[in-house]
C-alpha cells in the first residue's frame, strides 16, 4: 500500500512540472505582413496576434537559389585578376614549401625514435624476466615510432592532394 502511495505522488510530481512548461503561443503578424510566432507578451506590441491552438513547428524557409547570369551578360574579370591569380599561386607553393619542411622534420624524428627504440630492446634488466614487462617498457617507444609514421603518411596524402 505504501508503494502504491509513493508511485502516485513522484507521478504527480512529474506530471505537474510538464504542465506548468507548457504556455500559449501565439501567431502575430506585424505590418509588413510577415509572421513570427512566440510566447513571450514583450514580443507581441503592435502586432496582430491570434492565440494557435495546436502545436507548431517552425522550418526556416530556404535561399532563394540564383540564376547564373547569361554568358553574354558575364562581367569582364577585373583589372587585378592577375595579381590575384599570382598571390594564390605563391600561397600554394608557401604551403606546398612549409608541408615539405614538416615533412623532412618528421623524417628526422621517425629517424631518432627509430634509434631510441633499438637501443631499448637492446637493453635488458635482470628484473624482466616476464616478456610483458619488456613490453611495457618499449610501449612509449613502439607508440612514438607509430605516431611518427602515422605524420608522415599524413603530410605526404596533403602533398599529393596540392600538387593535383
Amino acid at each position: 500500500m505504501r508503494f502504491l502511495l509513493c508511485v502516485i505522488v513522484a507521478t504527480l510530481v512529474l506530471h505537474a512540472g510538464t504542465a506548468a512548461g507548457q504556455s500559449a503561443t501565439y501567431r502575430c503578424v506585424d505590418q509588413n505582413g510577415r509572421s513570427t510566432y512566440t510566447n513571450v507578451k514583450g514580443e507581441m506590441t503592435g502586432k496582430k496576434c491570434t492565440l494557435v491552438s495546436r502545436e507548431v513547428s517552425v522550418v526556416p524557409t530556404p535561399a532563394a537559389a540564383q540564376r547564373p547570369l547569361p554568358p553574354a551578360a558575364k562581367p569582364a574579370p577585373p583589372a587585378g585578376a592577375a595579381a590575384k591569380a599570382a598571390n594564390a599561386n605563391s600561397g600554394i607553393t608557401d604551403r606546398r614549401r612549409i608541408l615539405q619542411e614538416e615533412l623532412s622534420d618528421e623524417e628526422r624524428r621517425l629517424s631518432e625514435a627509430r634509434q631510441k627504440l633499438a637501443a631499448q630492446q637492446s637493453v635488458r634488466s635482470g628484473d624482466e624476466r616476464n616478456y610483458q614487462r619488456v613490453l611495457d617498457r618499449l610501449k612509449p617507444y613502439v607508440e612514438a615510432v607509430e605516431q611518427h609514421e602515422k605524420n608522415i603518411t599524413q603530410l605526404r596524402r596533403e602533398l599529393s592532394v596540392g600538387a593535383r
